[in-house]
């Protein structure tokens, strides 16, 4: 069994223990709730029938349990209402200040609703009279009821902020490793180009009028590059004004040397030149891997259009091809590590190409539009300076 596998099952048993947890903490709080809304309806039968005692008391009768168990009731809201509906006396009854003005129709609303919830007993006088004891649960039990709640909300809280805690330190020990990658590979090619570059000129002085010593040439300058762009992963590139269509004409020229002749590149480039602050090694790359991957798509036949302009608020390029197309429910995915419609790749480039537009750029990259089986087009948006 694969280590993610294992993690993968460790985060279901953890969750399934969550989730068990806050159900067993929401059904004892249940229980608890339950019994003390029982305790209180037993409380305030004892309360209403102090209340018919005091109404059918003569002068010979004692009072002072009566009167002990009526002011013993600190806490549950509770209005008597007469038989014709009117307040007869109310307890532990917040009247707000915006009632202030009317607060007999207040009151009797809060009854009606207490009534409404079957919070009442009804205490018969004798002779036709009776009294209507309405009461509401205390505010303890109301703040008990809601105590589960709100302390799964501030545990759910912690859980989500520690969760994106881990993820964003996974996520810095993973750039960490790419780019401490990125560099030792720039590292490791700096020896073997520079090797190159003097055998190419010892090759230059022997046989001056080789033909394949320009394509030499320019092979070990495009391994320096290659190398340049390694080294420039992790750190904050210097941004200088370079002429973008004078970029985009080395990918195109570059790709349209590598494909197969089948597969036609076109650089639809404004006359006027277009002045954009840019790392050219890098964004360079940018543009590169989205024509290897529009090469991939249209299955080495077909037509890769790359075009740049200049927008009132924007640089715009946009790769276009005519391969098989995205389906739309992946614009987002083909940017994420690792994601791949290749048998071989390791689904990096358009990471890397988001990469380098949004964080060193302050630009975007998103798929503009693409059909299954008429082709895609990538735009990329750099921000003009304001």
């Amino acid at each position: 069994m694969q280590w993610t596998d294992r993690m993968r099952q460790v985060k279901v048993v953890l969750l399934c223990g969550a989730v068990v947890i806050c159900a067993l903490s929401l059904t004892w709080s249940h229980f608890l709730v339950r019994d003390l809304q029982r305790e209180e309806r037993v409380r305030m039968g004892v309360w209403a029938e102090a209340m018919r005692q005091l109404n059918v008391a003569d002068e010979h009768t004692d009072l002072a349990l009566v009167l002990t168990v009526l002011n013993g009731n600190n806490t549950i809201p509770v209005v008597v209402l007469d038989n014709g509906g009117e307040v007869h006396t109310m307890r532990n009854l917040r009247i707000r200040a915006d009632t202030a003005a009317d607060s007999a129709a207040y009151v009797r609303r809060a009854a009606a609703a207490m009534k409404g919830e079957g919070n009442v007993v009804r205490l018969d006088l004798g002779g036709g009279d009776f009294l209507e004891v309405c009461y509401d649960e205390s505010i303890m039990l109301k703040r008990l009821a809601a105590y589960p709640y709100i302390q799964l909300g501030i545990v759910l809280v912690f859980a989500v902020v520690a969760l994106f805690a881990l993820l964003s330190s996974k996520r810095a020990e993973q750039n960490k490793v790419w780019v401490g990658l990125s560099k030792e590979t720039a590292h490791q090619l700096g020896t073997p180009i520079s090797s190159l570059m003097a055998w190419t000129e010892v090759l230059r002085e022997t046989y001056p009028d080789d033909e394949l010593l320009p394509e030499l040439g320019s092979d070990v300058r495009r391994l320096e590059m290659i190398a340049e762009r390694f080294s420039k992963i992790g750190s904050t590139p210097e941004l200088r004004p370079e002429n973008l269509n004078e970029a985009i004409h080395r990918v195109a020229d570059y790709i349209g040397r590598r494909a197969s002749n089948r597969v036609s590149i076109v650089a639809r480039l404004p006359q006027q030149p277009i002045y954009v602050n840019l790392s050219a090694p890098l964004f360079e790359w940018v543009v590169e891997n989205l024509c290897k991957n529009a090469i991939d798509a249209i299955d080495g036949e077909g037509t890769i259009t790359i075009t740049a302009m200049e927008e009132a608020t924007r640089y715009v390029v946009e790769v276009h091809d005519t391969g098989k197309g995205i389906a739309k429910n992946h614009f987002r995915s083909v940017f994420r590590p690792g994601f791949t419609t290749k048998q071989r790749g390791w689904g990096l480039g358009l990471s890397l190409a988001k990469r380098i537009v949004e964080e060193y750029h302050r630009g975007r990259i998103f798929v503009k539009h693409s059909e299954l089986g008429r082709g895609t087009t990538f735009r990329i948006e750099l921000r003009k300076k304001s």
